[in-house]
């Protein structure tokens, strides 16, 4: 079964390969997994056509849970990647383990760009632990994790159903 090509099904054009790699990479290792990891990515990604989020940042400005501490933070570190990368703390733990230092801090808008758009949304998928409520099919507990609550749960569900018909598309042929 290949990710980069139901991933290119759902729309997601130069994303496709990368989003193969960051699975490969961060454990995404099961069809279901793999499921709802393609799923959020589009519903995050405003359907592959952002890896910024619209929102200018101004409301996570001074979010302490964030590590939002410096003025200017809550824009500086607004959400990025495929899976939206938010806030100045979630930035500096994705450069130190991914690279082993703060160029992304230094840079953030890198967090948009390939390949960090793609294995952002990786690190985070594995650093929640997103596999485990992957693996009970519990789309509303993997958005609440993303989320941190149930916004675009309808779509989000729509898309994970969407990838699971691809994916057995995949398996007939």
């Amino acid at each position: 079964m290949s990710t980069e090509t139901v991933a290119a099904r759902m729309g997601a054009g130069i994303y496709a390969k990368p989003l193969e790699d960051a699975c490969i990479r961060f454990g995404i290792d099961t069809e279901l997994r793999k499921i709802h990891f393609l799923a959020q990515c589009a519903h995050e990604s405003d359907n592959f056509r952002t890896a910024t989020e619209y929102a200018s940042g101004r409301a996570y400005e001074g979010r302490k849970d964030l590590g939002n501490t410096q003025p200017g933070d809550g824009v500086r570190f607004r959400g990025r990647g495929l899976i939206q990368l938010t806030g100045r703390a979630n930035y500096t733990e994705y450069s130190r383990d991914v690279y082993g230092d703060d160029r992304c801090v230094r840079d953030p808008a890198m967090v948009a760009r390939l390949p960090d758009a793609a294995l952002a949304a990786g690190w985070f998928w594995s650093k929640r632990r997103l596999n485990a409520l992957a693996d009970k099919d519990d789309v509303e507990a993997v958005t609440r994790r993303i989320n941190g609550g149930t916004n675009g749960l309808n779509d989000r569900r729509a898309k994970t159903m969407r990838a699971r018909e691809l994916f057995h598309q995949l398996v007939m042929t």
